[in-house]
């Protein structure tokens, strides 16, 4: 967001925007002359959503343009551009008009005199509130704590409207396409920072078009040479790819065919940064295969795609083990589509991805896709409704018990790519990260499973909670009432919803053995002067003792006295009658 120089206003006076209803001319516009800068903008948004009104996304640019005027990008570049480029790079996706006008003044709370009120006076609850969920938190207010609280408030906004990342997505994506205007040391932190938390979130949104290019900008920017190389392997690889994927695609069409579905075959290259990843950094000698994967878009329902499963498998040799169903079982961002893994004609290992034309939009955009289909007027019901959506449930269940220094890093394990499905005896499937215990398995159940688990049943067979789950595993947990956490479950528990569970539950019981040291201490040296603590407790002499020295509860001042904060004989002198 913030990438500035210091601004002037072009008066010294405050300016509100206008809120009186601007005449209109046909087609949706306002019937004053747009800037050109705003064409971009309202080229795409006819594109992909042809008839729907204008005025609001050109009001909301104005009040913009008029807010930043002065103000100016690291590049040199009017500052207006940075959100005319996101809501261009929204509106491109399809988003509603709400979602674009949050994007065109998703800055001014935060780096203009333009306060939240105003904004919400001005353009209405819904576009507030999306602009509140992405503005950043006052860094001299909230100091250290600023970054890891500014991700928890946006976890938060998502929890009511997703639109919220959706839109800081984008802000991102622009932000890593001008990196080049940051120092180093800033690209490499910026870089980072999209790689460890932003692009998780698009994974988990589903949203792939953003997803892949904000991978292969950070990572260009993280390690430049990495990127080159990639970038030079796959183009090598690709241009050997017609003589790999031209004989499969060759055996494909007639065998869909031969089997009554239609559909279309078509080469789908992979992003750099995730061949890089697969290769371990290592690309020389990459195949075909390894920069590309077949994609067959069929035009039927949803069983179709298991007939043309079996057309692909006639005609291709199926690789073993290597058949991932994600149409029964979608991944947590609610992707669909059967993934195999095929010898090619020539003995060259392809990847086949098959899904319906229906299940295209959800796999390519993810949550943007609902809202492309329910338009301006159902938009924020379809997107605000999502509790299907098993990583944000699992995020609200832990954020709120961790401490500002611990959130960042539970928020990076939980986002960490790789999942496992394990299922409950009953068949409910339990999403959780790659390395993933039957410890986690607990927790992700409820915190009064993890807390009081003794051990596990996997697959039938017993084994101890510190087991790490594969994808598949039946898994059922042991427990007994009078169980409770130890230290040393944080050696193995993965999950943040876990760790910070366990830590919870450690700091309250010792707060809770220091707070009954504290008061036995206490309590047998008022019994050795005749004073019945029980009594004073009961009477609220005690508490009010408490409060006089500062603690809010009895509990606290019986845990300082145990710690040696507190000095027994200065408590005495209060509670004991002179």
């Amino acid at each position: 967001m913030r990438e500035r120089t210091p601004h002037q206003h072009t008066s010294g006076a405050r300016r509100r925007p206008p809120r009186a209803a601007e005449p209109h001319a046909p087609g949706g516009t306002t019937g004053r002359p747009c800037d050109p800068a705003l064409a971009p903008l309202l080229a795409q948004y006819r594109a992909v959503c042809p008839g729907r009104d204008e005025r609001e996304i050109v009001r909301g640019y104005r009040v913009a343009e008029r807010l930043h005027r002065g103000q100016l990008r690291k590049s040199g570049a009017p500052f207006i551009t940075h959100p005319l480029a996101v809501a261009t790079i929204l509106a491109g996706m399809g988003m509603d008009t709400a979602t674009l006008v949050a994007a065109l003044l998703h800055d001014t709370v935060e780096d203009t005199p333009y306060t939240l009120g105003e904004l919400r006076a001005d353009f209405g609850d819904e576009v507030a509130v999306l602009v509140d969920g992405v503005t950043k938190l006052d860094g001299e207010r909230w100091g250290a704590r600023a970054e890891a609280e500014t991700f928890r408030k946006i976890v938060l906004a998502a929890a009511a409207d997703l639109r919220v990342l959706v839109i800081k997505l984008a802000d991102r994506l622009h932000n890593l396409r001008t990196l080049g205007f940051q120092s180093p040391e800033k690209r490499i932190r910026i870089a980072t920072a999209s790689h460890e938390l932003l692009v998780p979130f698009a994974e988990r949104l589903g949203i792939r078009v953003l997803q892949r290019e904000m991978d292969d900008l950070a990572f260009a920017a993280r390690d430049p040479d990495g990127h080159a190389a990639a970038a030079h392997a796959v183009a090598a690889a690709l241009a050997r790819g017609p003589a790999v994927f031209g004989p499969a695609i060759g055996r494909i069409g007639p065998a869909l065919r031969g089997h009554q579905v239609t559909g279309e075959t078509c080469v789908r290259p992979r992003h750099l940064y995730a061949v890089h990843k697969a290769r371990g950094g290592d690309v020389d000698g990459l195949r075909p295969g390894e920069a590309a994967r077949l994609l067959i878009l069929v035009d039927g329902p949803d069983t179709d795609c298991y007939i043309a499963l079996g057309a692909v498998h006639s005609v291709l040799h199926p690789i073993p083990g290597r058949l991932r169903d994600h149409i029964a079982t979608p991944k947590d961002n609610l992707y669909r589509s059967l993934h195999t893994r095929v010898v090619s004609p020539d003995g060259d290992p392809l990847e086949v991805i098959i899904r319906s034309r229906a299940m295209h939009p959800l796999a390519e955009y993810g949550i943007v896709a609902s809202v492309r289909e329910a338009g301006d007027h159902a938009a924020e019901r379809e997107v605000a409704g999502r509790r299907d959506l098993v990583w944000l449930s699992r995020l609200l269940a832990w954020q709120s018990a961790a401490p500002s220094d611990r959130f960042l890093d539970g928020l990076r394990a939980d986002l960490a790519p790789g999942t496992v499905a394990a299922f409950t005896a009953e068949g409910r499937m339990v999403t959780l990260p790659e390395g993933a215990t039957a410890l986690d398995f607990a927790y992700a159940l409820d915190g009064g499973s993890g807390e009081r688990s003794i051990g596990a049943l996997v697959n039938g067979r017993l084994a101890p909670l510190s087991v790490e789950l594969r994808s598949g595993n039946v898994v059922e947990v042991l427990t007994e009432p009078g169980a409770s956490p130890s230290a040393d479950w944080l050696d193995f528990a993965v999950t943040a919803h876990a760790r910070v569970g366990i830590t919870e539950w450690l700091a309250r019981h010792h707060a809770e053995r220091s707070a009954d040291a504290g008061r036995r201490l206490l309590a047998e040296a008022l019994a050795g002067r005749r004073v019945d603590l029980l009594a004073a407790e009961a009477s609220g002499d005690a508490l009010a003792v408490a409060r006089d020295l500062g603690y809010a509860e009895l509990e606290e001042m019986y845990a300082a006295l145990d710690s040696g904060s507190l000095r027994l004989p200065h408590l005495l002198a209060r509670l004991v009658p002179r």
